[in-house]
């Protein structure tokens, strides 16, 4: 039986929060992305893969969009 790695249902609360305060690159890109609008490719935000929370995530090109800010230089961010 394969491991589930995707969105984990201990992250759960926290992909919540982080989807409620977008960065406002988030917000921008996101704009551009939901409801299909990059050639019809689905877009999750706040998507988990093991500990990881990414930024967004298309699944059919496994493709994985990380913006990076202010937010990733913090020292509990980085530990």
């Amino acid at each position: 039986m394969k491991k589930r790695i995707h969105n984990l249902k201990e992250l759960e609360q926290f992909r919540k929060k982080l989807r409620k305060n977008l960065t406002p690159a988030e917000a921008f890109l996101w704009r551009h992305l939901k409801a299909k609008k990059l050639q019809g490719r689905r877009f999750n935000r706040q998507h988990s893969i093991k500990n990881y929370i990414l930024d967004f995530y298309c699944a059919s090109e496994k493709l994985v969009i990380e913006l990076d800010g202010a937010v990733h230089n913090s020292p509990q961010a980085q530990e």
